[in-house]
């Protein structure tokens, strides 16, 4: 039985198409938990951990996520007194997918969204976004009511889409652009890696795969994901493995097995090198961290 199986979280949208959101921190508003809408958040004040998907890494004030539909997230402030409370943290706005595919259809200028989209499908962060821009940016939505409100919130999204540093964070969702929409031979055996990541497959055997060379394989696969075959793999094994430790109370050594890896050394290597952490320590931080907390007999 999953120990972290997140929250779903309902959002009705029966009279407005996007919603914003704000709060302070501490909150019971802040759980692990997911939802079909995409979600822009910015955090105002404090620092701590972020946990997306798989990904753990720290956050401080302007930081700046965008993450996709149905992808587990929560940002846990590092531990303050209680008299530290904190009245506005977090500035967020939740959004539909149907809705922006409506968009693109009648005005196709907003497929330009279409990269930075499919990439939040393992969460996004726009890395040194000014706070003070995006603060502004939030409050416009925040203010604005009715059909200015979506205006808001376009300027929002296509000024975030135009920042130059976005950092892919999460292997437990892997998507890139164009794979729907273009059935290529490199998304055929995307595609078989994230269906049938435990089982061997050498580059040579994915070339074949693809009807490529070697060398045109590896080249062509690097330019369309971003990363070379052998890493590519590699990350998908470690997100898997990611979700079992958070979810699951399997041996390290079971696990390392059943995503692919053939023993526990080249596995513990390869986790430390992907997360910075060892499988052990990752386990850990997120128990802590993401467990709900039973409250203190004294409190």
């Amino acid at each position: 039985m999953s120990l972290l199986t997140p929250e779903v979280e309902f959002v009705d949208r029966a009279t407005e198409s996007i919603r914003y959101l704000e709060h302070g921190w501490p909150t019971d508003l802040c759980r692990w938990h997911s939802h079909e809408e995409y979600e822009l958040h910015l955090i105002v004040a404090t620092q701590g951990k972020a946990f997306v998907g798989d990904y753990i890494g720290p956050f401080r004030p302007g930081a700046l996520f965008l993450t996709g539909p149905n992808l587990p997230h929560n940002w846990v402030t590092d531990e303050i007194g209680k008299a530290q409370a904190v009245p506005l943290r977090d500035m967020l706005v939740q959004f539909d997918r149907a809705s922006l595919e409506h968009l693109k259809a009648a005005f196709p200028e907003f497929r330009a969204l279409d990269h930075m989209l499919a990439r939040s499908a393992g969460g996004v962060e726009f890395v040194d976004f000014d706070l003070s821009t995006a603060h502004t940016l939030f409050a416009a939505v925040r203010d604005a009511k009715g059909a200015d409100r979506i205006l808001k919130f376009l300027n929002l999204l296509l000024t975030v889409n135009a920042h130059p540093q976005q950092k892919r964070l999460s292997d437990h969702n892997v998507a890139f652009p164009n794979f729907q929409a273009n059935r290529t031979r490199i998304a055929d055996v995307v595609d078989h890696i994230t269906t049938h990541f435990a089982e061997d497959l050498s580059l040579e055997q994915a070339a074949t795969m693809a009807h490529m060379s070697t060398a045109a394989f590896s080249r062509n696969f690097q330019k369309r994901t971003g990363t070379r075959f052998t890493e590519f793999l590699t990350k998908v094994r470690i997100g898997q493995a990611c979700s079992m430790l958070q979810a699951t109370d399997e041996k390290i050594a079971t696990i390392c097995h059943e995503v692919g890896f053939r023993n526990l050394a080249n596995f513990n290597r390869h986790f430390l090198k992907v997360k910075g952490m060892t499988p052990s320590a990752f386990r850990d931080v997120t128990r802590a961290e993401l467990l709900p907390q039973r409250p203190n007999a004294n409190d």
